[in-house]
């Protein structure tokens, strides 16, 4: 790998989310292999053997007029990843509970402390959404229940759960990375009783869990509730983000329709994180 050259491209995003967000996608699917946030935007990495002149041609956010994006970019001989995320990847504290940080970080005094190389996967505790479900997680009565974490990125909220006494926990994410992540990750904080699959909401069918977590965003939120009440046991606890304040009321009716019922919102910079409980009518 010593000889393997990259080219770099350095993101300024405005607004920075949902730009950011959208903008990692769409480069994934265009062919870059390593992302880096940082404070105004990202940092996307390809190798030079894969790129071509024109391969921001297709992405759409850059063209859309809803975001303004610039952009600078370079030839790199060879990238230490370490140094790039420690550069980029500060370690975060959530609520004085909960630590979410890289290994080459000083391990922090905290209850919980949560090791990942996040690399392209999406889900270090940076990101509103993230952070409130670390919030909603650590509040919640998790001893011996049964857990899925869809979408689950990084695998930070898995295994949170685990940490925080889940019996067994499901994590799934339709993108490949973030399923080999997951595992690196899993095995990295010596987490067992978590399950890693690669898939979307088909793999539901037949399991059932005492609690369900969804930070995807609002569209497949909308269409895969369905599919999360059909696997969640009466009483059971569903914990949803990925979506702007201004969309609450959207999922929130969704939810309504299914017997699920509001608990608690959090909010954090226009972002919501927010719980609701299955309450089947009674016959």
């Amino acid at each position: 790998m010593s000889n393997t050259k990259y080219i770099g491209y350095y993101f300024k995003a405005s607004p920075l989310q949902p730009a950011t967000e959208i903008l990692i996608a769409e480069l994934g699917y265009a062919g870059f292999e390593s992302f880096v946030e940082t404070e105004d935007g990202v940092n996307a990495f390809i190798q030079s053997i894969d790129w071509e002149e024109n391969i921001l041609e297709d992405v759409y956010v850059l063209n859309s007029g809803e975001f303004d994006i610039q952009y600078t970019l370079e030839e790199i001989e060879q990238i230490n990843w370490n140094k790039e995320w420690e550069k980029n990847f500060n370690p975060i504290i959530v609520d004085d509970i909960c630590s979410v940080r890289a290994p080459f970080h000083q391990k922090p005094n905290t209850k919980y402390d949560i090791v990942i190389e996040p690399k392209m996967s999406f889900g270090t505790g940076h990101h509103e959404t993230t952070y409130m479900m670390i919030q909603h997680i650590l509040k919640a009565d998790l001893k011996d229940k049964t857990v899925l974490d869809m979408g689950c990125g990084t695998g930070v909220l898995a295994i949170l759960t685990k940490m925080r006494g889940a019996k067994s926990i499901d994590a799934i994410d339709i993108d490949n990375w973030c399923y080999l992540n997951t595992i690196e990750n899993v095995e990295r904080n010596n987490c067992k009783d978590i399950t890693v699959y690669e898939g979307d909401v088909s793999i539901l069918s037949e399991r059932s869990y005492d609690i369900i977590i969804a930070n995807i965003n609002r569209n497949t939120l909308l269409n895969d509730i369905q599919y999360y009440v059909k696997s969640l046991n009466p009483n059971g606890k569903l914990f949803l983000s990925g979506f702007y304040k201004e969309d609450l009321n959207m999922i929130t009716e969704e939810c309504t329709k299914k017997h699920l019922s509001f608990i608690e919102c959090l909010d954090r910079n226009n972002w919501i994180a927010v719980s609701y409980e299955l309450k089947l009518p009674s016959n």
